[in-house]
């Protein structure tokens, strides 16, 4: 079969009661040169990959499914739907039904007309849980000290990429991917249009607040020395602090005032300098950690079924 001119690219994660509805919905676009749709379960423990099968024996335009040995991660998913898509452009949207496919074609459209290798889809309004729009909000304001992009840009998991980008970013092997900072590094020639976010139908988010950690120390510690070099100044000025402190009970005790004892201040400060050099030694440790897994090559993903429609 000729290359579709777009790919959908849907990681699954619980997503049995969802993905039937997003994939008849996407097997109903009129798209010219065709479309495909990729499909990458990441480990659910329900149904979800009777359900993807069914999808493909039944399948109205060409649908790959791709089965994870365990879960990866959600990037880590879209990777590998990278590697099974065969399309001049790529879009991502999610498995719950709240990036509608109409304005996946919104995005394709405008990266063809602007000649972008990258749009993003910016929600005017949210519908997400409050925390959730939170973690978001957070993770968009310290990107921008920590990646190469416009100050105040908008990332969403919502983006369409060309096939050009898409092939650079899947040569990273690492097993902590962070595709918003795989994607800088590769072009500056994005864009984004606002979108509609549509409320889920069914089931509920599976984005914990463990998953937004994972996600935040991946955009920070990947791309980035910028925790070091803050880690380094923060010591330089608990440093100044002491010495100044330590030159004013100096000066205290030459002139025989100040507190009788000591003892509150002392553990005050034992506290804070000690609390201090934990984080700062735990912050080293993540640094040193993720480059012991990297040399010691744990997995990005493994894949464990293939199945294209038709075959």
């Amino acid at each position: 079969m000729p290359d579709p001119a777009l790919s959908f690219v849907i990681p699954l994660y619980r997503s049995a009661e969802t993905i039937g509805a997003v994939v008849r919905a996407i097997e109903e676009l009129k798209i010219e040169g065709g479309h495909e749709i990729v499909l990458v379960n990441d480990g659910s423990p329900d149904g979800t990959a009777e359900v993807c099968r069914a999808l493909v024996k039944q399948a109205r335009v060409p649908i790959t499914y791709v089965e994870h040995a365990r879960n990866f991660g959600e990037h880590n998913a879209v990777l590998t739907g990278w590697r099974n898509a065969r399309g001049a452009h790529l879009v991502n949207l999610d498995d719950d039904g709240q990036n509608p496919p109409a304005e996946a074609v919104r995005l394709w459209q405008h990266a063809k007309k602007e000649g972008l290798d990258i749009v993003f889809g910016h929600y005017a309004v949210k519908q997400h849980s409050v925390w959730r729009n939170f973690g978001s909000w957070f993770t968009n304001r310290m990107t921008d000290w920590a990646l190469d992009k416009p100050p105040g840009f908008y990332l969403s998991s919502f983006r369409c990429v060309s096939a050009f980008v898409a092939k650079q970013v899947i040569g990273y092997a690492g097993p902590y991917p962070y595709i918003d900072g795989l994607l800088l590094q590769v072009t500056q020639r994005i864009g984004s249009i606002d979108v509609r976010h549509e409320a889920r139908v069914a089931g509920e988010s599976t984005y914990t607040l463990r998953r937004l950690v994972r996600l935040w120390l991946s955009a920070w510690i990947n791309f980035s020395v910028l925790p070091l070099r803050v880690a380094t100044v923060l010591g330089l000025i608990i440093a100044a602090v002491g010495m100044a402190a330590l030159a004013g009970v100096a000066w205290l005790w030459w002139i025989d005032q100040g507190p009788a004892t000591g003892w509150g201040w002392l553990m005050a400060a034992l506290l804070i300098f000690s609390g201090t050099q934990l984080v700062l030694l735990g912050l080293i440790g993540e640094y040193v950690g993720r480059m012991f897994l990297a040399v010691n090559q744990r997995p990005q993903s493994v894949v464990r079924d293939v199945r294209r429609s038709g075959g």
